[in-house]
Parts: C-alpha cells; structure tokens; sequence
C-alpha cells in the first residue's frame, strides 16, 4: 500500500492513518519521493519543507501511538501557494525581492489547517504577484501543464493544480480574485472551491497596508483537491474566526435544504465556447440530471455586464493605487502582461469607479433573484480550452480575449459567490473542466452536487507528466 500513497485522495490518507494502516511519515515520504520523481517535468513546487514535514509526521505518529485525540486531517500532507504566510518559508509572491520576506506568523487558514493536523509539504509556484493567468516568474521559472508541457497550467494557483494532477500533494492551497483556483484547476484536471467572501479568513502579516477594495471584496483562499470531498473536508478545517480577518463571517457551513434545480449555462457573455467544453458541461449537466436533478438550459442575468464591472473595478485600482509599484517590481511578463490588460479598454476615472460599486449592487440583486429561483448554476470555467504558454503576452487581442472566455469566472468574484470547479472528462488529450455556482454561503449546495458529478464522470488525477 506505501507504494500507491502519493495516489490517494486527503479523506482516504486520513482515515488510513487514524486506523494506523500507515503512518503519517510514511505519507509525508511517499509524497516527497514523488516530488523528487516528476517535479523536474512540471515545475509546481518550488521549496521543498521535508525536514519540517518528516519531523511535524513523527510528531503525528507520536500523537496517534499515545492515543490522543486526532485532528480531522491527522498526518495528510499539503502544498501552499507563495502568497500565502506559512512560518518558516518566505512569502514570495513570486517576486526576487521576496526571498527574504519571512513571515512571523502563519495565514489563519493555514494555522488552522495545521491545528487540524495537517503537514505543509512544499510551496507552490504563482506567477508574479498572483495577476496574470499563466503561471511562472523569474525567480522560479515557469510551471508547465501536466497534461502538455506547450500549455499554460493555467494560473496564479497554477503550481498547486499541476501538483495535485501529478500526484505530489493531496491538497493544495491557493487563493482567487479572477478565477485563480478555478481556471487552473481546468487546466490541470483538478477540483478547487472558491469559498463565499468572509467564509474562510485571510491575512498577510508582512504587508505594507491593507488592499484596494474590490480586491477586498473579490479575493478568496481556498482548497484544492481531486476529489469533492476532500475539498469539503479541508473547507470545514479552515472556517474559524480570526480576528485578524474582519470579513469573517460566522455562518454555519449547511443550510436548509434548497430546490435541486440547476441552470445549465454555456456561452452566456455569447464569447464563442470550444467544442470539447460545451460537451463537458452537457456532460455534467446529464449527470446531475441522472442524479435527480431538475435541469434546465438558462443563461443567468448580466454576465457580460458583470465582466466589465469587474474590469472597471479591478483594473482603476491596479492603475491608481498599485502599478507605481508594481512596475518597478514585476519581471518582464508579469509586466507586460498588465500593461496589455489596462490598455484593453478605457481607463475609468474616479465617477466610472463609483458608478461600478453601483452597478455591481444591480447585478448581485438580479443573480439573488435568479438564484432563487435556480440555487445551482452549471457553466464552463472558461470557454475555452488552455492556452499556449505566452499567448497571453502575444499582443493587444489577448487579454481582451482571455476576459472574454473567463466572464462567468469573474462574474463570481465580482459578486463574492461560491463556485466549486471540478473536471468531468478528457477530450483530444486535455481535461474538461466545469463550475457550479450559487448562493451566498451555500458551499454545501455545491459540493453535493460535484460529489454527483464525480461520482458518475470519475476522477481523472493523477497522471505522470507528458510532453505534448
């Protein structure tokens, strides 16, 4: 069995070692022989924490033998994005300067992550400070696609995603204010969810000040898996109150019980949808309807509206109150990339800014009205299919074009939704990725019905790394 360890899913490797068919060294090993084995061909993790990781399991075979109380992921391994404060390792952001920026404590997630049990194995690639698609920077390199070496990983939680396919870790850490775990996640064949705003707490202890608003309001951690339910399982270990986090909602992780409607949507901001994407989601879509669910074809209210309003407010604050330093920090591509971004349309001034604010209150009134009606709503997470690495960076079309097939993902963030991504099938080499999105609070809707999903589609993680 210590063979196919690395093979395992989080809630497999936890309930295996509280029975003590395994240890947690002999977890945390397996898993570290793995990185060994094929980080080289992908490039996800960047610093490898085995003495910390091997010690922290030893500690953990301890407790076990002692018969102390164990944590609900006891012993199981996870990576951590470099924009995430983990004691011991610096907070990059995926920037040279960042080498040094040691953090004096952990993110909240991660604290209570660990006091649940889990072991940080590594960190993981991001590109530079977490805004572009793609994942790679100068002081790491670039991560490369599991499934084809030519294709973005996507991005910026793109090291986690290509680790997971790939077998080096069962559970990853990233974070999300453009799609940033659900659009790797389709890249890489891999689950994330993207939690409600205020439902898991964030912090970053070395940072100059706070952050601009809407990225306050769009931004989220959260997990990243293979399997639904261990998404769930590390969701439930990382929603405690820290007061460092004074978005932090206190809001039980089930509701009452919803109508089991779904609204399949495929094109909605009408960008144009790949063939082998719009076969996943009507593949999912089957699958929820096998399952019992009610399932109708329905596009939700304002999605091309809502992508310009995230536009609008994400970039002005980019322009206003970030680039001046960003500019002088950001390598080459990281650079260029933003440059193109903020070039693709207007700059809005300060009424456009505050008329978005507004917008953005009209849309989230109509999506509540709609999600009442439909308490899950089924799409791509892009429409279309992973990019060739330095696409992105190729001219002025792109990013216009990226917006474009991702409106549906930053409809999500504009509007601080949950939205779980899972992978419902392999078309000409590459995963199909889908996301199912709801209301406010309601992670449980989703998860329920990506558990239905995998259950009849499978799960297609991990591979070993290919080429093309």
């Amino acid at each position: 069995m210590t063979d196919d360890l690395w093979r395992l899913g989080v809630a497999d490797l936890a309930d295996a070692i509280r029975a003590r068919r395994v240890t947690g060294r002999e977890v945390v090993q397996a898993h570290l022989d793995r990185i060994a084995q094929v980080n080289g061909a992908v490039n996800a993790v960047t610093v490898v924490l085995a003495e910390q990781a091997l010690a922290a399991a030893d500690e953990a075979d301890r407790a076990a033998a002692s018969g102390r109380s164990l944590g609900p992921l006891h012993g199981v391994p996870f990576t951590v994005k470099e924009n995430i404060d983990l004691v011991g390792s610096a907070t990059t952001n995926g920037l040279t300067l960042g080498e040094a920026l040691l953090p004096p404590v952990d993110s909240p997630h991660i604290a209570q992550l660990k006091a649940a049990g889990a072991i940080p194995i590594a960190r993981t690639n991001m590109p530079d400070v977490g805004l572009r698609w793609h994942t790679g920077n100068a002081l790491r390199g670039e991560t490369l696609n599991p499934w084809n070496a030519d294709l973005t990983p996507g991005g910026s939680s793109g090291g986690d995603a290509a680790a997971l396919a790939t077998g080096m870790t069962p559970l990853g850490m990233g974070n999300d204010v453009g799609g940033s775990l659900r659009w790797p996640s389709q890249c890489c064949g891999t689950a994330a969810i993207r939690p409600t705003l205020g439902r898991v707490p964030e912090h970053l202890s070395l940072s100059a000040g706070d952050r601009p608003m809407s990225i306050q309001l769009m931004a989220v951690e959260g997990p990243m898996a293979r399997h639904v339910r261990d998404l769930a399982l590390a969701l439930s270990c990382m929603t405690g109150r820290d007061s460092r986090d004074p978005w932090w909602t206190p809001v039980p992780l089930r509701g009452e019980g919803a109508p089991r409607r779904v609204a399949v949507t495929l094109d909605p901001a009408s960008a144009g949808i790949h063939p082998d994407v719009e076969a996943g989601v009507l593949r999912a879509a089957d699958a929820l309807r096998d399952a019992g669910y009610e399932v109708c074809e329905i596009d939700p209210p304002r999605v091309a509206d809502a992508r310009e309003t995230w536009f609008v407010l994400l970039f002005a604050e980019i322009a206003e109150m970030l680039w001046p330093s960003l500019e002088l920090v950001l390598a080459e591509p990281g650079k260029r990339f933003l440059e193109l971004a903020m070039a693709s349309g207007p700059r809005p001034g300060l009424l456009e800014y505050m008329q978005a604010f507004a917008t953005r209150l009209t849309i989230a009134r109509e999506w509540a009205r709609f999600l009442e009606q439909y308490p899950l709503v089924l799409g791509p997470v892009s429409t279309q299919q992973p990019f060739v690495a330095g696409w992105d960076i190729s001219g002025a079309h792109a990013p216009r074009e990226l917006f474009g097939s991702l409106s549906l993902v930053v409809t999500v963030n504009l509007l601080g939704l949950p939205s779980l991504a899972l992978p419902v099938g392999v078309a000409n080499g590459l995963p199909q990725g889908v996301q199912l999105i709801g209301d406010r609070y309601r992670e449980d809707l989703r998860l329920a019905a990506g558990q239905s999903i995998e259950e009849r589609l499978g799960v297609f993680t991990p591979v070993e790394p290919r080429r093309s």
